[in-house]
């Protein structure tokens, strides 16, 4: 027990005492804010389009006015969600309640977010006289290439032109766009004409324009009620978060027990191409070494743990004190901490102990690639189904592989927040250890014969190492 006690510190510390290890540690919840913030700041910048509209003909008289209209419905419904998002903002940070409490820095940034959001990405811009003049063939196409093209001074560059015109009676538009790939126009100048043609018919029909107008821009206040909600009545995020909570840990599961199991893999490997396990091996047995090698990483992966806690519940103290409590609820609910300290044992058990083995059969990553690309893509099953679970929880294909034991640390910790039935926690549970302790058994064996030998990695000798021991 001493032995496997100094390898499991000899193990610990390899790691911790480096600045790379921390620096990774850091690098999870910053990436963590960045995946959340950088959408809305990418969509809060984005450059906004100049738009030249022009009607081909009488018969497209109006199209342009209506393509208007739907720019300027589409910039009141943005200032609409701005406002809410603002409003939602401050209630969270207790403006409503107790200005005393109030967060001024999420109270800014809620509305900084929402100023940027409250844009849209289409200015509506004077036809250059030019193109109003042109006829419609090579030199107008010439003049087109030109004022889109970068020849042009930026200050009189058109983004797009649309040239708006009828076919068979019906709203239609040609679009040319500076760029290939961006088709923010082109879907804008769409939904316009579907909704002036829309708008054609139910006037056509003898209905008064000012009813269309008003039927269009209407916007329903939809409420959501449960019994299961905690008021027994009206959703709030308190009914909500459980799902979110559940998915996010069942990712970060998923990280924790992967990164120590490779974590483990590179160093048995490691120690084998340099010839230290031989060196352990004369002073402690393989069943020693690797019982220490896998408690060392196992405090490993707990201290990156206790640190990303940390971290998070620092930030929801700090920035969204209301929502921190609500989580708090959530995972104290139910002794979901205890679930997920428990799949996150078995899970890492299991894979902990198969990643080692490997790496006692390799001398360079080359040589695990035979046994880990397999490996690395049955392990995407968990990440897709798992966001299957975040809407239907009790969907049969998401029960079903929740009994493989492989899947079922990620797929069980994300299905948690549904309140699932005792005899699938349990079974689940149950099938999850005891492939655990055969995992432990059948890896012991190929981590002795791969540490005492020099074959290389195959399915053939892996199989045979665990089914003969050398």
């Amino acid at each position: 027990m001493k032995r496997t006690l100094l390898i499991a510190r000899r193990e610990y510390a390899a790691y911790a005492r480096t600045v790379g290890f921390w620096l990774s540690l850091l690098a999870f919840p910053m990436f963590a804010v960045l995946g959340g913030g950088l959408p809305i700041l990418i969509k809060s910048t984005e450059p906004v389009s100049a738009v030249a509209l022009i009607e081909e003909g009488p018969a497209a008289t109006g199209l342009a006015a209506s393509v208007r209209e739907a720019l300027q419905d589409e910039v009141d419904r943005r200032a609409g969600e701005a406002r809410e998002s603002a409003e939602k903002a401050r209630v969270a940070a207790d403006l409503s309640v107790d200005p005393a409490k109030a967060n001024p820095m999420m109270a800014s940034a809620g509305a900084s977010t929402a100023a940027a959001l409250d844009k849209t990405r289409v200015r509506l811009v004077p036809v250059p006289p030019e193109i109003v003049a042109s006829v419609p063939g090579e030199a107008q196409d010439a003049l087109l290439r030109r004022y889109l093209g970068d020849e042009t001074p930026k200050a009189q560059r058109l983004d797009a032109v649309v040239f708006l015109t009828r076919v068979d009676g019906q709203p239609a538009a040609r679009v040319w766009t500076a760029g290939t790939t961006n088709s923010r126009v082109e879907s804008f100048v769409r939904n316009a004409l579907r909704s002036a043609n829309r708008r054609q018919v139910f006037e056509s029909a003898g209905i008064d324009p000012a009813v269309v107008s008003a039927t269009e821009r209407f916007d329903p206040a939809v409420t959501a009620f449960s019994p299961r909600s905690i008021s027994g009545g009206e959703l709030s995020f308190r009914d909500r978060a459980p799902a979110f909570i559940g998915l996010a840990a069942g990712f970060i599961l998923w990280s924790l027990i992967i990164t120590g199991a490779s974590i483990l893999l590179n160093s048995v490997m490691e120690e084998k191409s340099n010839r230290i396990l031989e060196v352990l091996l004369s002073s402690a047995s393989a069943t020693e070494i690797l019982t220490g090698k896998v408690l060392g990483v196992a405090l490993l992966t707990l201290t990156v743990m206790l640190a990303w806690g940390g971290i998070g519940s620092a930030a929801l103290i700090a920035f969204a004190p209301e929502r921190a409590v609500d989580i708090g609820q959530v995972l104290l609910h139910g002794g979901m901490l205890g679930y997920f300290g428990a799949y996150m044992v078995g899970g890492y058990l299991m894979y902990a102990v198969l990643f080692a083995a490997i790496g006692a059969f390799c001398e360079t990553p080359r040589d695990a690639q035979t046994l880990m690309g397999p490996i690395m893509m049955v392990l995407v099953v968990p990440i897709i189904v798992m966001q299957m679970a975040l809407q239907t929880p009790d969907a049969p294909v998401v029960k079903i592989l929740s009994w493989i034991p492989f899947f079922t640390p990620f797929l069980m910790i994300a299905r948690m927040p549904s309140d699932p039935p005792m005899i699938e926690i349990a079974g689940t549970m149950g099938g999850m250890f005891v492939t655990a302790l055969f995992m432990v058994w059948a890896a012991g064996r190929a981590f002795r014969a791969g540490a005492l030998s020099d074959i290389k990695l195959s399915w053939k000798s892996f199989a045979g190492a665990v089914r003969g021991g050398r």
